[in-house]
């Protein structure tokens, strides 16, 4: 039978996406085969279609995320009928990714989706709400709580950072909010932030060890305002770290690490373990306001996604996007 998906191809001009009909024999290895309902449009989407380097072999299904219905298993711990998530893994690397209405994937890739979220809200919360209560988990991790002082998110109106607060202020912290979309502070604030700042205090060079301030962060920016987050760490705080989009490089010194010892968590949504995505995926189920997060999203159909992911990049896309591959 054949499916609509949005196939990536490289030619000498890049790489280009586009939605075409397939037929269910492109389909890779796999034990469960799942009708996709949801996807969704994550950053790292949007580089992949941008052609940086994050798919490994074309033509290729993009989509690092999706949820859905098992239609086949020959796997005993999933049978037709089950709701379920898939993120990272090799999704939209090596293997057929989300963007498309049908996928096959092995067993272990998969999480049986909690009652009490539904495919749709499963891919509002997405890659970018898996990784913030990964992050989350981390700051607990290294005895983080409210009761320690405020928490930092950076990048604070995309898909990580929106949820990162609506998780972070259900859960009693005091949130500050980084944003370089002044616009976006009423949005901010109804998903529990604070205090919103501007990134532009962040993002200056700063001493390598400043006044302390943050409990802990939550940052999907890197470069110099994660030095800058680092700098005015408190004593014994957690730092969280998921992305560059403020560069690769870290122009950091070793001060806060050794004088206030500082930890740098970094947050692996790809290929972390079956045990941990668990305990996410059920955290989420209980922590994670599902009113808060509709709020964050907009939804989109199939052929909208090349001209998202652009918009991304260029910063003009906030929260979550909502992909659905049936429309």
């Amino acid at each position: 039978m054949s499916f609509q998906a949005i196939l990536a191809r490289q030619s000498a001009d890049g790489v280009t996406a586009t939605v075409e009909t397939v037929e269910d024999d492109i389909l890779m290895e796999g034990s469960v085969t799942v009708a996709i309902d949801w996807s969704t449009v994550n950053y790292k989407d949007a580089f992949a279609l941008a052609g940086q380097r994050i798919i490994q072999t074309f033509p290729l299904i993009s989509g690092i995320d999706f949820s859905g219905t098992v239609e086949s298993s020959r796997d005993a711990r999933f049978a037709p009928g089950d709701k379920v998530v898939a993120t990272g893994w090799g999704l939209s690397q090596t293997h057929h990714g989300g963007f498309a209405q049908k996928a096959r994937v092995p067993a272990d890739w998969l999480i049986k989706l909690p009652a009490s979220i539904s495919t749709r809200d499963a891919m509002a919360i997405g890659t970018a709400g898996f990784t913030a209560m990964l992050s989350v988990l981390a700051l607990e991790h290294g005895d983080v709580g409210p009761e320690r002082g405020e928490v930092l998110v950076t990048g604070a109106s995309g898909g990580v950072g929106s949820i990162a607060i609506a998780i972070l202020s259900r859960l009693g912290y005091r949130v500050v909010a980084s944003t370089g979309k002044r616009n976006e502070t009423d949005y901010l604030q109804r998903l529990g932030a604070g205090e919103v700042i501007d990134r532009a205090m962040l993002a200056q060079e700063g001493a390598p060890i400043a006044a302390e301030r943050w409990a802990g962060a939550v940052d999907a920016v890197g470069g110099r305002t994660l030095a800058n987050v680092l700098a005015q760490t408190k004593y014994a705080g957690v730092v969280t770290n998921c992305g560059f989009v403020g560069g690769r490089d870290l122009p950091a010194s070793v001060l806060p690490f050794i004088l206030r010892g500082v930890a740098l968590a970094g947050i692996d949504s790809v290929n972390a373990p079956m045990a941990i995505r668990q305990k996410a995926w059920a955290r989420l189920a209980t922590d994670l306001d599902l009113d808060k997060l509709a709020s964050t999203i907009t939804q989109v159909g199939l052929s909208d996604v090349p001209r998202i992911a652009a918009e991304m990049l260029e910063g003009r896309v906030r929260g979550r996007t909502l992909v659905d591959v049936n429309s």
